[in-house]
């Protein structure tokens, strides 16, 4: 199966910023023998704040239409209502992506499917806010029933308000279940706005390519630290070409099961070690307040506490074990760490 790569900034900020990432992007991909099928830039950004930057609109569509000229490679954007399908066509664009924002609202998506209907535009469809298949599957079909050229999926994460080392929560079961029920429909990962962190997408971005995903959505920037907006998960081109050249495509699926339950124990244990890191720094910075505030290092009610969370699932004798001497182990070390 040929993987589908498409790379770009998370907005398009300027000429000068857009087209230096994309000759980026298309000079590593050559000296990477890695093929760019999608330059990808946000021309629309719906932002949660009002003051954070929110695209130049329009006036960055002939920026991109360069791009795409230049290059030679097809150039997609975000759209969240038919004017903008309209002014993509009108660029000469006919690669547009619907948001998590929008998939929320059938309403839009069916507009958005009325305005590309019978058309030779691709569209890709990420996942909604929340996290409801039925309601991701339905926006892809309203697509795939106007008779649109190429329709994909992307799966971008869903928001968590519980601890989570990354950005958005995958919850893996749910992209998978949806390629089990449209097998036919292309699915990318977008690990970018899934991990909302650079150091994280590697592992994502592998987790991906072991369920079977067809290919990555994947922000780049040519200078990452100054971009306006989510600079954190933003690749450079050459971390980018890196990234895709050491990405371990297996094609022997004849086991899929246990490659999904492989790559979910990888995703876990992903989590788990950053956690525990996590937990070590704050066990440091407790240190400190305890030693101005001349407090004892051990307090044992404190430490029933930590313990009794720990052993909400110990039903299993054997799981019950190994929690005893993983909460011996890590008082231990907090203890020995405080000293």
């Amino acid at each position: 199966m040929e993987r589908i790569w498409i790379a770009g900034p998370c907005a398009a900020e300027s000429r000068e910023q857009v087209f230096g990432t994309a000759k980026g992007l298309v000079e590593q991909a050559a000296n990477a023998h890695i093929p760019l099928h999608y330059f990808r830039a946000g021309a629309w950004k719906v932002r949660s704040a009002p003051n954070c930057f929110s695209g130049e609109g329009e006036a960055a569509l002939p920026w991109l239409q360069e791009v795409q000229q230049t290059f030679r490679i097809p150039v997609c954007v975000e759209v969240m209502n038919p004017n903008q399908v309209e002014i993509c066509a009108k660029h000469g664009i006919k690669t547009i992506w619907i948001g998590a924002r929008t998939s929320i609202n059938p309403i839009d998506i069916q507009q958005l499917a009325d305005s590309v209907r019978h058309s030779d535009f691709t569209v890709l469809v990420k996942n909604p806010m929340i996290p409801d298949l039925k309601l991701w599957q339905g926006n892809i079909e309203r697509f795939l029933n106007a008779d649109v050229c190429k329709v994909m999926a992307i799966h971008r994460g869903f928001p968590d308000s519980k601890e989570n080392i990354y950005r958005n929560s995958p919850l893996w079961q749910i992209p998978i279940e949806l390629k089990v029920s449209m097998p036919e429909l292309p699915i990318l990962c977008d690990p970018s706005h899934l991990c909302g962190n650079t150091r994280w997408i590697p592992p994502v971005a592998q987790l991906a390519m072991n369920y079977g995903f067809s290919g990555l959505m994947l922000e780049c920037h040519q200078q990452p630290s100054i971009a306006l907006s989510d600079p954190k998960q933003q690749l450079t081109p050459a971390e980018w070409a890196e990234l895709i050249s050491h990405l371990d495509l297996r094609s022997d699926t004849a086991d899929l099961d246990l490659v999904k339950h492989r790559s979910l124990l990888e995703n876990i244990d992903n989590q788990i070690s950053e956690l525990l890191f996590q937990r070590m720094t704050l066990v440091d910075e407790i240190a400190d307040i305890k030693r101005k505030k001349h407090i004892a290092v051990v307090q044992p009610l404190q430490w029933q506490q930590v313990a009794k969370r720990y052993k909400k699932h110990t039903e299993d004798i054997n799981y019950q074990e190994f929690i005893e001497h993983f909460l011996e182990l890590l008082h231990q070390s907090s203890i020995n760490r405080q000293k």
